[in-house]
């Protein structure tokens, strides 16, 4: 919900259009005349008023009388234009025309989006969809693995979750259209159920930010933005093709929009398949055992994915209402190898192809509906969004007794089920000069069903409420001070459970008994903590200056407080801590932007200190032949941050140069003076692209390369590995064929990953667990045609 928030004061999106009686409107759309896309901060500028256009083009010059009005539309870079109107005032259809001369000095009566992401001192970074096409790869978080700070838990080949400088599971919070997307997100083998083609704008918060997001965004926030309004009376749509090399890949999504007046609608259709996928090694090396791999494949990582969405909305001047509808259902394979070993054993043939999608594997389903509602009450900006989401995850494996239990009957070895309830509830308004107050309410409750023959977490629910209030004082025209408190209640229950088998059991009396174990206890448990932050920005001319304090919580998961069981994906048995305290993160922020005609160049550092990090802590003991992990808290120290510059030479090439870098030591506890897991290293990323000329019907062609040079990661924590550093080089070629049409041309990204097939290790993947290197050289091309 932040981003609802910052949009809010990154230009009052769309309902923002206040109604006054007895008085006229004039609104209207401004776009571009060759592609048709909305103009944002476009000055409309009439007598005794004016308006900034939003992101989505629209505007609304209110508190007008009913006689002719002449108004001047003007944008850096566009023709000026200038028309005159009479009543009664129709909605306005504005076409700008790209200008080949300079524009003479308009003076600025609003704020834009750029504007008010400046004056805000959240050290944030957005990207548009521009970035993302560019950029795709096979997961979400995989393509914004390119910004700085920003790093993965990856997979396999389809599958990844984010980790922000250096934190990652529930401590970065995934928030879409306004609700957070809640999954088992807990597990490293769990992947982020968000189909990617069709977003549009994503921002990317770095640092603790649970002032408005409450717990699980103690490291940041993942912010995906639903797509902008579609102008009235249009149709649109795209097509996009991709095919793979390195795992026999082949994709297909496509989307609509229409708007007619007030009703606008959307749908979306992605399908992928993919096979297994090739490593540059023949061998893999695993708790003393050598695995061939069959012509490099990593046997039984296949998968295919199938997801739909849709969406309804109603827009009538102060008021917006949208609800959007989807689903996401995956299947994937887990490499053989990796989970009980099973290629020793097994009577499959894992090699007989590499499509085939075998024990083990894991299915999922995330359904979600969400509504999105805005309006204006007086000067009284509400935002509400509502949500229910239902995650159902299986598990399955080959039946396989482990210790007194007999022989499962079927293969499923755990599900999980659960559904989730969401409300979120912002008040935007302003009760002094240059004070600008936001108030929020948000409101959780998840129940979460088991199944299977095996046990790590118990059946649960939670319920968790949190209020707000944060205030942006502008003390002057260039400095602003920002502040917020907010206090959270949760309640955790947690259930019995029972091995449905019975086990042997010293009596104390040199015999045994059968009992059946109980792994989890009944337990109602209650968290409560506040947050805060403050912050200054200062814009100078061409420098900002941002400054944020502040303090964040996270409540501890069900299955830090009440797992009990052998986790065979991380092959070690993990058992819960009820007496776990929420985690506190007390963070300082600052971020500097020097921009010029020339290029920019940003540094962000950070200090963290955690006063009870929760992590597993590995101990001495072994159960079933599985080491024994314990959650546990300790002291943990931070600090690190982004360099990043770039620049345009000779008008067409391009450089851009980044590294990042997270120091994290543990100052008590079992593990004191080490480091905490999956950190990653140091590392860089040199990226040199051309734009060549059009010629004839190609259009816009760029040549991409990039150079990723990652350091040793010698800072673990046992049984962690180290991990070589390593240099990777990847190629993209981008080109748009006007074949239907100029403005809608065939859009075709060529791309070489790893073009030298270097073997190296990802220290934050999760089969580097088993020493499994990342995946060789890969070819991809997609194909995208917009109408």
């Amino acid at each position: 919900m932040f981003y609802k928030i910052l949009s809010a004061w990154l230009g009052f999106s769309l309902c923002t259009l206040a109604f006054a009686q007895n008085s006229s409107h004039i609104k209207g759309f401004v776009v571009d005349e060759k592609t048709l896309q909305p103009i944002e901060g476009v000055n409309i500028i009439v007598e005794n008023g004016y308006a900034i256009s939003t992101e989505k083009g629209e505007f609304n010059i209110k508190n007008l009388l009913n006689k002719s009005y002449q108004l001047k539309i003007s944008f850096v870079g566009y023709e000026t234009q200038t028309i005159t109107i009479s009543p009664p005032f129709k909605m306005l259809d504005i076409h700008l025309k790209e200008s080949t001369t300079i524009l003479e000095e308009v003076e600025i009566v609003g704020h834009s989006k750029h504007r008010r992401e400046k004056e805000s001192s959240v050290s944030s970074v957005s990207v548009d969809k521009t970035f993302l096409h560019e950029n795709r790869e096979n997961s979400l978080m995989q393509t914004l693995e390119k910004i700085p700070g920003v790093s993965t838990i990856n997979i396999g080949s389809g599958q990844s979750k984010p980790v922000i400088r250096g934190l990652g599971f529930n401590r970065v919070a995934v928030v879409q259209n306004g609700i957070k997307h809640e999954a088992q997100q807990w597990g490293a083998d769990h992947g982020l159920e968000i189909d990617q083609y069709g977003i549009e704008n994503v921002q990317i918060i770095k640092g603790p930010i649970s002032l408005l997001y409450g717990s699980d965004a103690i490291a940041g926030v993942v912010n995906i933005k639903a797509p902008p309004v579609p102008l009235n009376h249009t149709f649109s749509g795209s097509v996009n093709l991709l095919g793979e090399s390195n795992n026999d890949l082949i994709g297909v999504s496509s989307g609509i929009a229409y708007r007619k007046d007030k009703w606008f609608y959307r749908g979306r259709l992605t399908y992928r398949d993919y096979g297994d996928y090739k490593v540059p090694t023949d061998k893999v090396v695993y708790d003393n055992y050598v695995f061939d791999l069959h012509k490099n494949y990593l046997r039984n990582t296949a998968g295919k994915e199938a997801n739909a969405s849709a969406s309804i909305g109603y827009v009538d001047g102060d008021f917006q209402s949208e609800t959007f509808i989807s689903n996401v259902n995956g299947k994937n394979g887990f490499f053989a190898n990796a989970h009980g070993l099973e290629v020793r054993v097994s009577d499959i043939d894992y090699d007989k192809s590499n499509r085939d999608i075998d024990l083990p594997y894991h299915s999922v389903n995330h359904f979600k509906i969400t509504n999105t509602t805005c309006f204006l009450i007086e000067d009284h900006h509400i935002n509400i969004d509502l949500g229910f989401q239902n995650n159902y995850r299986e598990e399955r494996s080959e039946p396989v007794p482990h210790g007194y239990m007999p022989k499962p009957a079927d293969s499923k070895e755990r599900s999980f089920n659960k559904n989730t309830y969401s409300l979120n509830v912002t008040d935007m308004f302003y009760p002094f000069n240059h004070h600008e107050f936001i108030a929020g309410l948000n409101v959780e409750y998840q129940d979460n069903n088991i199944g299977g023959s095996g046990f790590l977490i118990p059946e649960y629910n939670r319920f968790a409420v949190g209020a707000f209030i944060f205030d942006k004082y502008e003390i002057n025209k260039k400095l602003f001070l920002q502040a917020g408190l907010r206090f959270d209640y949760g309640v955790y229950n947690t259930f019995d459970y029972y091995d449905w088998y019975p086990s042997k059991v010293d009596d104390g009396n040199g015999g045994t008994t059968d009992e059946y174990l109980q792994r989890s206890k009944a337990a109602n448990l209650h968290f409560g903590n506040v947050s805060g932050s403050v912050g200054l920005s200062y814009i100078a001319d061409k420098t900002t200056y941002k400054f944020n304090i502040g303090k964040s919580f996270r409540m501890p998961l069900a299955n830090e407080l009440a797992s009990d069981g052998v986790n065979y994906h991380m092959y070690r048995y993990e058992k819960g801590n009820i007496d776990l305290d929420p985690e506190e993160s007390y963070q300082i922020d600052l971020d500097i932007n020097h921009t010029t005609d020339h290029g920019y160049v940003t540094f962000s550092p950070f200090v963290n200190f955690f006063d009870n990090f929760i992590y597993l802590n590995p101990t001495p003991d072994y159960y079933e032949t599985q080491q024994v992990y314990e959650y546990t808290q300790s002291k943990v120290f931070r600090f690190g941050g982004e360099i990043s510059a770039g620049t345009t030479l000779f008008h067409k090439l391009e450089l851009d140069v980044s590294t990042q870098y997270v120091y994290s030591r543990q100052t008590s506890g079992p593990k004191k003076d080490f480091t905490i897991p999956f950190s990653p290293p140091l590392s860089g990323l040199v990226s040199v692209g051309y734009q060549f000329q059009d010629a004839s019907i190609f259009q816009a062609p760029k040549v991409v390369v990039s150079y990723i040079i990652t350091a040793d990661q010698n800072e673990i924590v046992p049984p962690e590995k180290t991990t070589e550093g390593y240099q990777v080089f990847n190629l993209s070629f981008l080109l748009q064929i006007a074949t239907i049409s100029s403005e809608k041309p065939l859009e075709i990204r060529f791309k070489l990953n790893n073009i030298f097939n270097t073997k190296y290790y990802n220290h934050t993947s999760f089969y580097r667990l088993i020493d499994v290197p990342e995946a060789g050289r890969n070819v991809s091309i997609s194909l995208t045609q917009n109408f």
